[in-house]
């Protein structure tokens, strides 16, 4: 078997059985999986074809052809006697063929093709509970899946045993708008990146040991998984309550350390308490000298309630004052973890609709100018975004309301100038920002992700009007660096994560 330069679903892989005998006028629609492993062959830089033969009805064909096109695949007529005509990519490799078992007998003969054929068996005939995720069959070039979620994982296999040990199979784990992001800019291929990386998304249809049994690594979003996160206790860690999923890979990963973590579990719990995330910044005091603008987190202060009878007095000792911006604790991964306040008068706390723990941190005046820092692996990388104004801005159009407290989601916009953002890395744009030291914040980007021992972060800088501190002011795991273009990211991001994978041994791994 070579690398498969090319993937063909027969019809009967895809659809399901119809209600009567030939399917005229009755609903058409697709077997369970099918959805999902189209999605994923859109962006898997694979050339990808649905084909059915003469005699599929209207409906059923109108389906096929409706779904080619939602996901930018090829949809054609082919029969097994002309299907060596096909012309994808060049003479190398091989070309997969994924077919129902009960319509494989013509299409056996491939096996003395350069063709892989993958039958997928009737539903119900084998478990998968504990099977691995393709299984070879004593015919040559033959391959028998129980699900169509197999297939991306099958390819990938089949592609690292033709390329050897310089391949690596990275599994990733993240919420779908997230991964289609990704995808969709090329950042999660099927077929070997130049650094030889493929990614597959691990699937909860199967099981999670059967798929990281298979894999070099693991690249997750945990943030995106979390069922609930409770900051009474000092001991975050026991106090977040992943999916099923999280916990049987966290199992997994315990046990297996051959499998790689990008990046491991527990290096994660500062990025999800914006005290803990504080904290940590007040380390960059050790990075600031004298003839140098200076690098710092914000001041804060934690709260446990907003009626603390002596709330003026904690204020001035952590160096706050109104207005101040009001956080909850918990960073992310819940429902309300970015419900936040900007408060403009101390009598206003006490009746805050602000998830509590809060973290009430210092509202910075920067000229309404954010820099959006992105570390992966050794590079580091920049934007520029217009923000909220200054605070005597900000308070004028509060007026208007009694300056009452301005509630918003961090998530979604402020109102800001409407500006095209800047972007580029400390290479080859080391002059391109007027005000901002980037080799100061370029020395604190390796000291947080040094610090914090992440492998990809983010982060974000605002510069003190009149006193061009560069301030800190939040700090992310795994951002999508979608500001940065994806020519210069995307290429990062490969090399950041076999950088990691090289840091610990691998074990190859065989269909079986």
């Amino acid at each position: 078997m070579g690398v498969v330069k090319g993937v063909v679903l027969d019809a009967s892989a895809l659809l399901a059985a119809a209600v009567d005998g030939d399917g005229n006028g009755c609903p058409a629609s697709l077997l369970q999986g099918a959805e999902y492993l189209l999605r994923r062959l859109q962006y898997s830089k694979i050339p990808t074809g649905i084909s059915y033969e003469e005699g599929l009805s209207t409906v059923e064909v109108k389906l096929l052809q409706d779904k080619a096109k939602q996901y930018s695949l090829d949809c054609f007529t082919l029969r097994s006697s002309t299907i060596h005509d096909l012309a994808w990519g060049g003479n190398e490799g091989s070309f997969m063929y994924i077919v129902h078992e009960y319509k494989k007998e013509p299409f056996l003969g491939l096996s003395k093709t350069k063709w892989i054929t993958v039958i997928l068996r009737s539903t119900g005939q084998v478990s998968d509970k504990d099977v691995k995720c393709a299984s070879s069959s004593e015919i040559p070039n033959t391959i028998f899946i129980n699900k169509l979620e197999e297939v991306p994982l099958t390819i990938c296999l089949i592609n690292k045993q033709a390329i050897g040990k310089e391949a690596s199979i990275v599994g990733y784990l993240m919420k779908a708008s997230r991964e289609e992001d990704f995808a969709k800019r090329g950042a999660f291929p099927l077929n070997p990146t130049q650094n030889g990386l493929m990614f597959v998304s691990l699937n909860y249809e199967l099981s999670i040991s059967s798929q990281t049994e298979n894999i070099d690594g693991v690249l997750h979003k945990a943030t995106d998984e979390i069922l609930s996160a409770e900051m009474s206790s000092s001991d975050f860690a026991n106090r977040i309550v992943f999916t099923e999923g999280v916990q049987s890979l966290q199992r997994y990963t315990e046990c297996h350390l051959n499998c790689c973590v990008i990046d491991p579990f527990n290096n994660i719990y500062s990025i999800l308490d914006r005290l803990k995330i504080q904290q940590h910044l007040l380390g960059l005091e050790n990075l600031n000298s004298e003839g140098h603008p200076r690098i710092r987190g914000p001041h804060f202060l934690k709260l446990n309630s907003f009626g603390e009878p002596q709330l003026e007095k904690r204020l001035a000792e952590a160096k706050l004052s109104v207005p101040t911006i009001v956080k909850p604790q918990v960073a992310c991964g819940v429902a309300d973890a970015h419900s936040m306040a900007i408060v403009f008068k101390v009598d206003d706390f006490k009746d805050l609709n602000v998830p509590l723990p809060a973290v009430l941190q210092e509202y910075v005046d920067h000229s309404s100018t954010l820099y959006k820092f992105y570390v992966l692996g050794k590079k580091v990388f920049y934007a520029i975004k217009k923000s909220i104004p200054n605070a005597d801005t900000l308070m004028r159009l509060s007026e208007g309301n009694g300056l009452k407290p301005l509630l918003f989601d961090s998530l979604k916009s402020l109102p800001v100038d409407k500006e095209k953002p800047q972007s580029g890395d400390m290479e080859s744009n080391n002059s391109s920002s007027k005000g901002i030291d980037l080799q100061l914040v370029t020395e604190a980007a390796n000291w947080l992700k040094k610090t914090l021992d992440l492998t990809i972060i983010g982060f974000d800088v605002v510069i003190q009007e009149g006193t061009g501190d560069h301030v800190i002011v939040d700090v992310n795991y795994l951002p999508s660096f979608k500001e940065v273009p994806d020519e210069i990211a995307i290429p990062a991001f490969f090399e950041a994560i076999k950088e990691k994978l090289e840091m610990k041994p691998t074990t190859a791994h065989k269909l079986a």
